[in-house]
């Protein structure tokens, strides 16, 4: 049996899965599909910094541009260690493209002009 509190809604509902993948203590639908996909493949965004070329700042803060498997973080941090950007970079630009072999790519949160 695991339990969780469910993140899809405001509510923050306590919920209780069992050995057969039967879901109970959700208040609406969308916390039966949650509980499930978090027991089989759970998948988080990754945030964090990689090294800018910048006069004013010395790290860039970044995110994957979808969820990823959540056994991938660790790889995808990893590798943007060793990620340098050189300015101008702004919101929203694509910094790494299909990062670690996912279709996924490391995205900008912050304009950084120098």
């Amino acid at each position: 049996m695991k339990t969780l509190i469910c993140i899809e809604c405001p509510r923050g509902c306590h919920l209780t899965i069992d050995e057969n993948q039967k879901v109970t203590g959700n208040g609406c639908p969308r916390g039966i599909q949650y509980a499930l996909n978090e027991l089989n493949s759970p998948t988080r965004m990754v945030t964090t910094t990689v090294k800018v070329l910048s006069e004013q700042w010395s790290r860039l803060p970044v995110k994957t541009s979808h969820e990823v498997p959540k056994d991938k973080m660790f790889e995808i941090v990893q590798a943007l260690r060793k990620t340098e950007v050189k300015v101008p970079v702004y919101v929203n630009d694509v910094i790494v493209s299909h990062i670690c072999g996912l279709d996924v790519d490391i995205i900008a949160t912050r304009t950084i002009l120098k």
